[in-house]
Protein backbone atom coordinates (compact mmCIF):
# COMPACT_ATOMS: atom_id res chain seq x y z
CA UNK A 1 0.00 0.00 0.00
CA UNK A 2 1.36 3.58 -0.38
CA UNK A 3 -0.24 6.79 0.23
CA UNK A 4 0.41 10.08 -2.20
CA UNK A 5 1.10 13.48 -0.77
CA UNK A 6 0.32 16.71 -3.05
CA UNK A 7 3.33 18.91 -2.53
CA UNK A 8 0.86 21.66 -2.19
CA UNK A 9 -1.86 23.64 -0.24
CA UNK A 10 -1.43 22.18 3.80
CA UNK A 11 1.61 20.28 2.72
CA UNK A 12 3.93 23.02 3.94
CA UNK A 13 2.10 23.07 6.82
CA UNK A 14 1.60 19.99 7.85
CA UNK A 15 4.04 17.77 6.45
CA UNK A 16 6.24 16.81 9.22
CA UNK A 17 2.66 15.61 10.85
CA UNK A 18 1.87 13.66 7.50
CA UNK A 19 4.99 11.74 7.01
CA UNK A 20 5.80 11.10 10.75
CA UNK A 21 2.25 9.39 10.87
CA UNK A 22 2.81 7.46 7.91
CA UNK A 23 6.32 6.33 8.72
CA UNK A 24 4.57 5.19 12.29
CA UNK A 25 2.13 3.07 11.03
CA UNK A 26 4.76 1.44 8.43
CA UNK A 27 3.12 2.79 5.27
CA UNK A 28 4.60 3.62 2.53
CA UNK A 29 4.29 7.32 0.85
CA UNK A 30 4.98 8.99 -2.22
CA UNK A 31 5.36 12.86 -2.51
CA UNK A 32 4.88 14.49 -5.39
CA UNK A 33 7.53 16.86 -6.77
CA UNK A 34 8.67 20.79 -6.62
CA UNK A 35 6.07 22.61 -8.19
CA UNK A 36 6.99 23.21 -12.63
CA UNK A 37 5.59 24.57 -15.68
CA UNK A 38 3.92 21.34 -16.29
CA UNK A 39 2.15 20.74 -13.07
CA UNK A 40 0.50 23.98 -12.94
CA UNK A 41 -0.33 23.95 -16.93
CA UNK A 42 -2.25 20.34 -15.67
CA UNK A 43 -3.91 22.14 -13.08
CA UNK A 44 -4.58 25.13 -15.32
CA UNK A 45 -6.39 22.58 -17.54
CA UNK A 46 -8.45 20.41 -14.95
CA UNK A 47 -9.52 23.50 -12.98
CA UNK A 48 -12.59 26.08 -13.63
CA UNK A 49 -11.01 29.22 -14.44
CA UNK A 50 -12.44 31.13 -11.41
CA UNK A 51 -10.38 28.96 -8.94
CA UNK A 52 -7.18 30.76 -7.68
CA UNK A 53 -3.66 29.91 -8.35
CA UNK A 54 -3.20 27.47 -4.97
CA UNK A 55 -5.78 25.50 -6.12
CA UNK A 56 -5.03 24.83 -9.74
CA UNK A 57 -1.43 24.04 -8.10
CA UNK A 58 -2.91 21.66 -6.17
CA UNK A 59 -4.88 20.01 -9.10
CA UNK A 60 -1.39 19.82 -10.80
CA UNK A 61 -0.09 17.71 -8.43
CA UNK A 62 -2.79 15.41 -7.27
CA UNK A 63 -2.91 14.64 -11.05
CA UNK A 64 0.56 13.75 -11.23
CA UNK A 65 0.29 10.93 -8.02
CA UNK A 66 -2.80 9.51 -10.18
CA UNK A 67 -1.72 6.20 -11.04
CA UNK A 68 1.31 5.69 -8.54
CA UNK A 69 -0.28 5.07 -5.62
CA UNK A 70 -2.86 3.48 -3.81
CA UNK A 71 -4.69 6.39 -1.83
CA UNK A 72 -3.93 10.42 -2.55
CA UNK A 73 -4.37 12.00 1.01
CA UNK A 74 -6.61 14.91 0.55
CA UNK A 75 -7.56 16.73 4.48
CA UNK A 76 -10.77 18.15 4.31
CA UNK A 77 -11.33 20.74 7.02
CA UNK A 78 -14.42 22.84 7.74
CA UNK A 79 -12.71 25.21 10.91
CA UNK A 80 -10.47 25.24 14.01
CA UNK A 81 -13.56 25.64 16.05
CA UNK A 82 -12.64 29.06 18.07
CA UNK A 83 -9.71 29.77 15.96
CA UNK A 84 -11.57 30.37 13.07
CA UNK A 85 -12.63 29.38 9.54
CA UNK A 86 -11.10 28.68 6.63
CA UNK A 87 -11.37 29.04 2.75
CA UNK A 88 -13.95 27.24 1.16
CA UNK A 89 -11.45 25.69 -1.10
CA UNK A 90 -10.15 23.94 2.04
CA UNK A 91 -14.13 22.50 2.65
CA UNK A 92 -14.53 21.74 -1.16
CA UNK A 93 -11.02 20.03 -2.58
CA UNK A 94 -12.28 16.85 -1.79
CA UNK A 95 -15.50 17.23 -3.24
CA UNK A 96 -13.81 19.18 -6.42
CA UNK A 97 -11.03 16.22 -6.39
CA UNK A 98 -13.37 13.20 -6.53
CA UNK A 99 -15.67 14.88 -9.49
CA UNK A 100 -13.04 16.20 -11.24
CA UNK A 101 -11.27 13.01 -11.75
CA UNK A 102 -14.10 10.76 -11.38
CA UNK A 103 -12.99 8.64 -14.92
CA UNK A 104 -9.66 8.14 -13.25
CA UNK A 105 -10.57 5.76 -10.83
CA UNK A 106 -9.05 8.32 -8.21
CA UNK A 107 -9.24 6.79 -4.64
CA UNK A 108 -9.01 9.61 -2.02
CA UNK A 109 -7.92 9.44 1.73
CA UNK A 110 -9.11 12.04 3.76
CA UNK A 111 -9.44 13.32 7.34
CA UNK A 112 -12.13 15.35 8.23
CA UNK A 113 -11.43 18.61 10.62
CA UNK A 114 -14.71 19.84 11.62
CA UNK A 115 -15.69 21.45 15.44
CA UNK A 116 -19.42 21.41 15.00
CA UNK A 117 -19.38 17.76 14.17
CA UNK A 118 -16.84 17.01 17.09
CA UNK A 119 -14.76 15.73 14.26
CA UNK A 120 -11.22 17.02 15.71
CA UNK A 121 -7.80 16.09 14.52
CA UNK A 122 -6.58 13.25 16.75
CA UNK A 123 -10.04 11.47 16.21
CA UNK A 124 -9.25 12.34 12.34
CA UNK A 125 -6.06 10.69 12.28
CA UNK A 126 -7.53 7.49 14.07
CA UNK A 127 -10.46 7.35 11.11
CA UNK A 128 -7.79 7.75 8.50
CA UNK A 129 -5.40 4.62 10.65
CA UNK A 130 -8.61 2.33 10.20
CA UNK A 131 -9.33 2.77 6.37
CA UNK A 132 -5.15 2.28 6.23
CA UNK A 133 -6.08 -1.47 8.50
CA UNK A 134 -4.44 -0.33 11.43
CA UNK A 135 -5.45 -0.24 14.88
CA UNK A 136 -7.08 2.47 16.93
CA UNK A 137 -4.03 2.04 19.39
CA UNK A 138 -1.92 1.66 16.64
CA UNK A 139 -3.03 5.17 14.86
CA UNK A 140 -3.50 6.89 18.08
CA UNK A 141 0.34 6.39 18.64
CA UNK A 142 1.36 7.33 15.45
CA UNK A 143 -0.77 10.05 15.76
CA UNK A 144 0.85 11.53 19.72
CA UNK A 145 4.36 10.41 18.08
CA UNK A 146 3.89 12.94 14.62
CA UNK A 147 2.51 15.74 16.96
CA UNK A 148 5.48 15.62 19.04
CA UNK A 149 7.74 15.81 15.95
CA UNK A 150 5.66 18.68 14.54
CA UNK A 151 6.37 20.66 17.40
CA UNK A 152 9.96 20.09 17.49
CA UNK A 153 9.88 21.26 13.54
CA UNK A 154 7.72 24.38 14.93
CA UNK A 155 10.09 24.87 17.69
CA UNK A 156 13.30 24.49 15.10
CA UNK A 157 11.48 27.02 12.42
CA UNK A 158 11.27 29.54 15.29
CA UNK A 159 14.58 29.34 16.50
CA UNK A 160 16.17 29.80 13.47
CA UNK A 161 13.82 32.71 12.04
CA UNK A 162 14.81 34.53 15.46
CA UNK A 163 18.26 33.90 15.12
CA UNK A 164 18.07 35.83 11.47
CA UNK A 165 16.64 38.92 13.66
CA UNK A 166 19.92 39.66 14.66
CA UNK A 167 21.66 39.87 11.25
CA UNK A 168 22.63 43.57 10.05
CA UNK A 169 20.74 43.75 7.11
CA UNK A 170 17.11 45.06 6.06
CA UNK A 171 14.34 42.43 7.26
CA UNK A 172 11.36 42.25 5.00
CA UNK A 173 8.43 40.92 6.08
CA UNK A 174 6.75 38.60 4.22
CA UNK A 175 2.62 38.38 4.78
CA UNK A 176 1.90 35.45 2.47
CA UNK A 177 0.18 31.66 3.50
CA UNK A 178 3.15 28.77 2.91
CA UNK A 179 1.77 26.94 0.56
CA UNK A 180 2.60 30.08 -1.33
CA UNK A 181 5.93 31.33 -0.29
CA UNK A 182 7.21 27.88 0.15
CA UNK A 183 6.09 27.03 -3.47
CA UNK A 184 9.13 26.28 -5.70
CA UNK A 185 7.73 28.02 -9.24
CA UNK A 186 6.26 30.68 -7.18
CA UNK A 187 7.01 31.59 -4.16
CA UNK A 188 10.66 30.61 -3.72
CA UNK A 189 11.79 32.51 -6.76
CA UNK A 190 10.39 35.82 -4.44
CA UNK A 191 12.59 35.04 -1.23
CA UNK A 192 15.88 34.05 -3.46
CA UNK A 193 15.52 37.26 -5.06
CA UNK A 194 15.03 39.36 -1.95
CA UNK A 195 18.25 37.55 -0.26
CA UNK A 196 20.39 38.39 -3.28
CA UNK A 197 19.38 42.00 -2.87
CA UNK A 198 20.81 41.81 0.47
CA UNK A 199 18.02 41.66 2.51
CA UNK A 200 16.74 39.15 4.97
CA UNK A 201 13.12 37.60 4.57
CA UNK A 202 10.96 37.11 7.71
CA UNK A 203 8.17 34.69 7.18
CA UNK A 204 4.94 35.83 9.47
CA UNK A 205 3.79 32.10 8.85
CA UNK A 206 6.83 30.98 11.16
CA UNK A 207 5.31 33.28 14.09
CA UNK A 208 4.02 31.28 17.01
CA UNK A 209 0.55 30.32 16.39
CA UNK A 210 -1.30 31.04 19.80
CA UNK A 211 0.25 34.74 20.26
CA UNK A 212 -0.77 35.43 16.25
CA UNK A 213 -4.15 34.70 16.87
CA UNK A 214 -4.39 36.44 20.01
CA UNK A 215 -2.59 39.43 18.89
CA UNK A 216 -4.44 39.49 15.11
CA UNK A 217 -6.90 41.17 17.35
CA UNK A 218 -4.60 44.50 17.46
CA UNK A 219 -5.11 44.75 14.00
CA UNK A 220 -9.02 43.63 13.30
CA UNK A 221 -11.11 42.02 15.68
CA UNK A 222 -13.95 40.42 13.22
CA UNK A 223 -11.45 38.09 11.17
CA UNK A 224 -13.41 34.88 10.59
CA UNK A 225 -9.94 32.69 8.84
CA UNK A 226 -8.01 31.14 10.90
CA UNK A 227 -4.36 31.21 8.58
CA UNK A 228 -5.66 35.12 7.77
CA UNK A 229 -5.44 35.89 11.15
CA UNK A 230 -2.48 33.82 11.82
CA UNK A 231 -0.89 36.20 9.45
CA UNK A 232 -1.99 39.26 10.56
CA UNK A 233 -0.95 38.51 14.25
CA UNK A 234 2.59 37.99 13.12
CA UNK A 235 2.93 41.67 11.96
CA UNK A 236 2.11 43.39 15.39
CA UNK A 237 4.59 40.30 16.45
CA UNK A 238 7.53 41.47 14.51
CA UNK A 239 6.89 44.35 13.50
CA UNK A 240 9.20 46.38 15.80
CA UNK A 241 12.39 44.27 14.12
CA UNK A 242 11.30 44.53 10.02
CA UNK A 243 12.03 47.44 8.00
CA UNK A 244 8.71 46.70 5.66
CA UNK A 245 6.26 44.44 5.03
CA UNK A 246 5.28 42.20 1.46
CA UNK A 247 1.64 40.87 1.29
CA UNK A 248 2.04 37.74 -1.09
CA UNK A 249 -1.27 36.63 -2.66
CA UNK A 250 -2.20 33.88 -5.64
CA UNK A 251 -4.57 35.21 -8.01
CA UNK A 252 -7.26 35.80 -7.52
CA UNK A 253 -7.57 34.62 -3.89
CA UNK A 254 -10.61 36.50 -2.03
CA UNK A 255 -9.60 36.26 1.57
CA UNK A 256 -6.06 37.61 1.25
CA UNK A 257 -7.58 40.37 -1.58
CA UNK A 258 -10.10 41.70 1.42
CA UNK A 259 -7.66 41.10 4.38
CA UNK A 260 -4.47 42.71 2.84
CA UNK A 261 -5.99 46.07 1.97
CA UNK A 262 -7.41 46.15 5.11
CA UNK A 263 -3.70 45.87 6.46
CA UNK A 264 -2.49 48.52 3.69
CA UNK A 265 -5.34 50.84 5.42
CA UNK A 266 -4.38 50.12 8.99
CA UNK A 267 -0.89 49.53 9.55
CA UNK A 268 0.57 52.86 8.41
CA UNK A 269 4.47 52.89 9.98
CA UNK A 270 5.58 50.19 7.58
CA UNK A 271 6.24 50.61 3.70
CA UNK A 272 3.97 47.78 2.11
CA UNK A 273 4.53 46.13 -1.06
CA UNK A 274 1.22 44.42 -2.32
CA UNK A 275 2.11 41.91 -5.02
CA UNK A 276 -0.72 39.71 -7.14
CA UNK A 277 0.99 36.00 -8.00
CA UNK A 278 -0.18 35.08 -11.18
CA UNK A 279 1.57 32.07 -12.47
CA UNK A 280 2.46 33.84 -15.56
CA UNK A 281 6.11 32.91 -17.03
CA UNK A 282 8.81 35.31 -16.42
CA UNK A 283 9.81 37.74 -13.27
CA UNK A 284 11.54 40.59 -14.63
CA UNK A 285 8.06 42.68 -13.69
CA UNK A 286 8.50 41.08 -10.39
CA UNK A 287 11.95 41.54 -9.29
CA UNK A 288 11.56 45.17 -10.60
CA UNK A 289 9.19 46.11 -8.14
CA UNK A 290 10.99 44.27 -5.38
CA UNK A 291 14.12 46.48 -6.56
CA UNK A 292 12.47 49.64 -6.08
CA UNK A 293 10.61 48.41 -2.94
CA UNK A 294 13.68 47.68 -1.20
CA UNK A 295 15.85 51.09 -3.09
CA UNK A 296 12.81 52.90 -1.32
CA UNK A 297 13.35 51.33 2.71
CA UNK A 298 16.71 51.92 1.79
CA UNK A 299 16.70 55.61 1.42
CA UNK A 300 14.36 56.21 3.97
CA UNK A 301 16.35 54.52 6.44
CA UNK A 302 19.90 56.20 5.58
CA UNK A 303 17.57 59.54 5.24
CA UNK A 304 16.82 58.73 9.16
CA UNK A 305 20.17 57.60 10.43
CA UNK A 306 21.41 61.01 8.55
CA UNK A 307 18.90 63.34 10.64
CA UNK A 308 19.34 61.28 13.34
Amino acid sequence: MKVGIPRALLYYKYKHLWESFFDELEIDYIVSPATNKEIILKGINHAIDESCLSSKIYIGHVEWLLDKCDYILVPRISDYGSDGTVCTKFQAIYDILANTFRNRNINLLDYNIDSQAADFEMNAFVKMGKILGKRKSQSLYAYLVAKQVQKKAQAMELNEQEGLMNENKLKILLIAHRYNICDSYIGEPITNFLCKLGTVPIIGDIAPKKEALARSAEISETLPWAFNKELVGSIPIFKDKIDGIILMSAFPCGPDSLVNEMIIRRVKDKPILNLMIDGQEGNAGIETRLESFVDIIRFKKDDFDERN
